[in-house]
């Protein structure tokens, strides 16, 4: 990373500059935001905002910091494509693919984007039902637990959190949490952890 001439005029310029840009429309897109709704709320001229996604020169740091606020990223997963860690957890629903609370708009397959500089740690964790509570943990990295049957509550900082066959979370599991069988059946569900890449 470089920065030009034009410091004092806030424009942050890089060797794959494009990218950001690149960056910008796909999250854009995932959220389900259109170029004119975005340009109009950070206000930038919609012809401005076009060239910024196009090619990703001469971007504002505060056009950058505006985005990431508007999305609930961190301005430097923006500019480096790394994942920022996350400060509370998504929950996605079979079939509708909406999320609560991180990244509204997120289907399945985009967690992918998240998890693209990470390494993951995948387990099968069957959970037999049980009236005994979840025994809560912590850990570092970042986790996902996608349901396979069943039904499996997740208590996650103090809230259950119930998942049914097809649902899964994302969560920072630094935040104390567990994972309980919420039906008289067995619950089977995949857990992943996923770390940064050294």
């Amino acid at each position: 990373m470089v920065w030009d001439s034009k410091f004092n005029r806030g424009v942050f310029m890089k060797e794959e500059i494009r990218e950001i840009g690149q960056r910008i429309r796909e999250l854009r897109e995932i959220c389900d935001c259109t170029a004119e709704e975005l340009a109009h709320e950070i206000d930038v001229p919609l012809e401005v905002y076009l060239g910024y996604e196009a090619n990703g020169e001469n971007i504002p740091i505060s056009v950058i910091y505006a985005i990431a606020k508007k999305f609930k990223v961190d301005f430097s997963e923006i500019i480096s494509g790394t994942s920022a860690k996350l400060k509370t957890y998504q929950v996605v629903r079979k079939g509708d693919g909406q999320s609560a609370n991180r990244y509204p708009g997120y289907h399945f397959e985009d967690l992918a984007y998240h998890f693209s500089n990470k390494v993951m740690q995948p387990f099968i964790v069957v959970l037999d039902p049980s009236e005994k509570e979840a025994d809560l943990v912590t850990h570092s990295g970042e986790e996902f637990n996608l349901v396979l049957e069943g039904c499996v509550i997740v208590n996650f900082d103090g809230k259950d959190l119930v998942l049914n066959e097809g649902d899964s979370i994302y969560f920072d599991p630094s935040y104390p949490h567990g994972q309980r069988c919420g039906s008289d059946k067995p619950a089977k569900f995949l857990t992943m952890i996923a770390e940064l890449k050294v």
